[in-house]
Parts: C-alpha cells; structure tokens; sequence
C-alpha cells in the first residue's frame, strides 16, 4: 500500500483525479480526518473538505503508474 498527500482545488480537478482513479483495478481511498471513502466516487470526494491536503492510500504492490498519472494533485 502507497499513501501520499493530494490537494484537489477545482471541479475539475476533482473530475480529472476521478477519471485517473476509475482506470485501475484495485481499491484507492481518500482519507481526511477520521472519514474515508471510495476515491473512485466524485459524490464522496465532494462531501470531503477540500481546503486541505487530502490523504491518498492506493492499495496494490506497484502504484507507480497511478502516482505518475496523478502526480500533479502530490503534495509534500
């Protein structure tokens, strides 16, 4: 398991991160204080708070195609 901090400002870039998300085939969550939910749901990600870096835990051996896909959105 992969966890790495993103901030998501727009619609659209929550629209893009979904997309990004949606192409994989194992489960990634997005955690933000002591709520986690699907990263594959845009409803779910817009209930999130938004303001603040946002908790990503992709569950798979290899995410090195996923983090480069979203690799704008990381934050340090």
């Amino acid at each position: 398991m992969k966890t790495v901090q993103v901030l998501l400002n727009t619609i659209n870039d929550v629209k893009y991160f979904v997309n990004a998300v949606s192409k994989y085939d194992y489960d990634v969550d997005l955690i933000s204080g002591r709520y986690a939910i699907d990263a594959k749901s845009i409803m779910g990600i817009f209930s999130l708070d938004l303001s603040k870096p946002i908790t990503v835990q992709a569950h798979t051996d290899d995410p090195s195609a996923f983090l480069e896909e979203i690799k704008q959105y990381i934050v340090e």
